[in-house]
């Protein structure tokens, strides 16, 4: 039977309806999906030897003869299978254990190919779990797929080996599968790619390790080219709509720079160079797209501010959005002592304050010109009138889907949008900047304010930890410092893997004792509301000296007394991650300090970690992470589009750049729709041309 790649996964031969729904959980439901599941490595039996030549502890590959094969029970009861493979030089024995069906698989002078590490059992060397499959005396690694060559292997689930997996990949390879070209024949040339059906036949089942980069680079380089092409798209879109305002700068720049200069601190220069490319967008009748990046306590809130109070002052109304109830508040209190005197109406919009205020809720009628809030922003309230700019803090918390509805909250009847200024913290390397946020506008924040200090941060190995107990104590009870520690869990973790990972609650016990007559808080993600607000109060009045926590202060807590901030499980954050924990520290112009803590001896991890120490620049760390740890999905598990790749690695710029470059070009030369229908064509009818316009 002939397939094509939009048949279901069932149609592939020996898959049935038990099978595709275990497909289902690695996300494959078509041929499609199948074949491009790829390899995350290959092993290495290329090594053939005959068995005479065989050594202790290294990897070969076989061909012989089944001599004999055998069940065999220990004394609990425990299968082996045993067999003895000859060739003409000599004989050895195989071992599997728990696997009793393959005596009837391999019978005696049956022929076969067996690959794995040579070790030894009972006193003489064997085979033990080798991969092997049905061979001729004549073998060719090249007819072979599980033995005798690179190997793939594959993410898998449970009940699906990446031997099965392995076998039905291959089938789909050797079916009449037409598989449509995406790329126009002039980018495959000027990039030097391979075809893409060569591409994906190499990328499974290559003859080298140089077929197999040259596939993937193949690979890489469409995701990444459909990366780009659908954020070039979004942002031609953006930019055809009307947004539902355009500043006057005239009128406005007295009143913004009497309210700059009522500042009791001078804005950066980086900071008025994003205010001056804020208010700049907003002049324009094309709704703003800017992303605000700077590190942590740099004054992204401060330029957020102005360009609100620039959209107040024009007579419209700001929506702004932060993830956390903490640092929903916290942006509340922050406006309402910026904007004093000016007679600008602040609302606060979380669930806490939904069950605690009686403000009005419909949008008819609202005089609130600034509405701050949580999630509850987007779903307590209704279609709100002359909404002229919309903020995200921290928007790689929130969800496409959860960015989207808030546009919808201020779009007007006429299809108009607000202008649209998301923030992080979390610098974005320029590799990225390049292909996912393409959509976008980029300021960045990247010098912080004169008087702050750079934090002093250590790497502690775990002989010198109860030193750093003590010196903290003294830190605190003697200098009248404040200390964070963080925890990565809540409750103390049943997980075998986890038992070294310490927990908040567990620890807060623990350290009560260690920091005696000294008052220790807890805080963490599933206390209640008032009690959170109640613990970061006494915090921030220093009536408790040091707070054990969850990553739940990574954004949102500023107590300017806090100096020391002790991570434990440091391996288990990314750089970034723990830039911005160690952030929440040295915010006052007081010495601050970050002490990292691990059981995890990696010499990877530890020059990870250690890193930190060197490198204060957020920037810097993420780049350096992205290296590291690799893209992953990039702004969290919430994020949904084009952010989650298989193959591509948005730490090779070169690769990025020569796709963005192929964008430009077919973006120039054909039309809108090509791309997209190529990719139909793809998965139906093979290959056709297309022509420019």
């Amino acid at each position: 039977m002939k397939l094509t790649l939009r048949d279901s996964v069932e149609k592939v031969p020996l898959v049935g309806p038990l099978q595709a729904k275990k497909l289902k959980r690695l996300n494959i439901e078509s041929v499609d999906d199948l074949l491009n599941h790829y390899p995350f490595r290959y092993d290495d039996f290329t090594n053939i030897k005959k068995i005479s030549e065989l050594v202790f502890g290294e990897t070969a590959t076989v061909i012989g003869t089944v001599v004999k094969i055998e069940n065999v029970y220990t004394k609990n009861r425990k299968n082996i299978v045993k067999a003895v493979i000859a060739d003409e030089t000599g004989r050895i024995d195989v071992i599997w254990f728990n696997q009793p069906y393959l005596v009837k698989n391999l019978k005696t002078d049956t022929h076969v190919s067996l690959s794995g590490k040579v070790d030894e059992f009972s006193h003489h060397l064997a085979l033990i779990s080798p991969e092997y499959e049905f061979s001729t005396l004549n073998f060719q690694p090249s007819t072979n797929i599980h033995t005798g060559r690179l190997v793939p292997v594959y993410p898998e689930t449970y009940g699906l080996s990446s031997k099965w997996l392995r076998s039905r990949i291959s089938s789909i390879l050797e079916n009449e599968l037409e598989i449509g070209e995406v790329l126009p024949p002039e980018i495959l040339k000027e990039n030097r790619l391979l075809g893409l059906k060569e591409a994906l036949l190499k990328v499974h089942f290559p003859k080298n390790l140089e077929e197999a980069k040259e596939a993937k680079r193949r690979l890489a380089f469409d995701e990444v080219f459909e990366i780009i092409y659908l954020a070039q798209k979004q942002r031609k879109k953006w930019q055809t709509e009307k947004s539902s305002f355009q500043l006057s700068t005239t009128t406005l720049k007295p009143k913004l720079t009497e309210f700059i200069n009522r500042l009791p601190f001078e804005l950066t220069n980086d900071q008025n160079k994003a205010m001056e490319e804020i208010l700049d967008d907003m002049k324009k009748k094309t709704p703003m797209n800017r992303l605000l990046q700077g590190e942590v306590g740099s004054g992204k809130t401060v330029v957020a501010a102005v360009s609100a109070l620039a959209t107040v002052l024009s007579g419209y109304k700001v929506l702004y959005m932060a993830p956390t109830e903490i640092l929903s508040n916290q942006h509340y209190q922050t406006f309402q002592k910026l904007f004093h005197g000016y007679n600008t109406k602040i609302n606060l919009i979380t669930s806490s304050s939904r069950r605690n205020q009686n403000f009005q809720i419909s949008s008819a009628g609202r005089s609130d010109q600034i509405l701050v809030g949580t999630h509850a922003l987007l779903y307590q309230i209704g279609q709100i009138e002359k909404v002229g700019l919309v903020i995200i803090d921290e928007q790689h918390k929130f969800g496409v889907g959860q960015r989207a509805k808030l546009l919808d909250l201020g779009r007007e009847d006429n299809g108009k949008l607000p202008h649209f200024l998301t923030m992080t913290a979390t610098p974005i390397p320029r590799t990225l900047q390049l292909t996912l946020l393409g959509d976008l506008n980029i300021s960045s924040i990247e010098n912080l304010p004169n008087e702050r200090k750079k934090i002093k941060t250590w790497l502690v190995p775990k002989y010198k930890r109860t030193d750093a107990y003590h010196w903290i104590k003294n830190q605190v009870a003697e200098a009248g410092a404040q200390a964070y520690i963080i925890c990565p869990f809540i409750d103390e973790s049943e997980s075998e893997t986890l038992k070294s990972v310490k927990a908040a609650k567990k620890e807060f016990e623990s350290l009560q004792k260690m920091f005696h007559p000294l008052n220790v808080g807890l805080l963490h993600g599933k206390m209640k509301s008032g009690e959170k607000e109640e613990i970061m109060n006494k915090f921030r009045d220093d009536e408790v000296k040091i707070l054990v926590c969850t990553p739940v202060v990574e954004v949102g807590i500023d107590n300017p007394l806090a100096t020391i901030i002790l991570i434990e499980g440091a391996e288990r954050f990314g750089l970034a991650s723990l830039h911005q924990l160690r952030g929440r520290v040295g915010r006052g112009n007081k010495q601050a300090y970050c002490f990292l803590f691990t059981d995890s001896e990696s010499p990877e991890t530890q020059v990870r970690l250690k890193s930190l120490e060197k490198i204060k620049s957020g920037l810097k760390l993420a780049e350096a992470d992205l290296k590291n740890r690799g893209s992953g999905t990039i702004f969290g598990s919430q994020q949904s589009g084009p952010f989650k790749t298989k193959i591509a690695d948005f730490s090779d710029l070169e690769l990025v750049i020569q796709a963005g470059r192929a964008v430009a070009r077919f973006i120039t030369k054909y039309s809108e729709s090509d791309y997209e229908r190529r990719l139909i064509d793809h998965a139906s009818e093979g290959n056709k041309e297309i022509h420019g316009d």
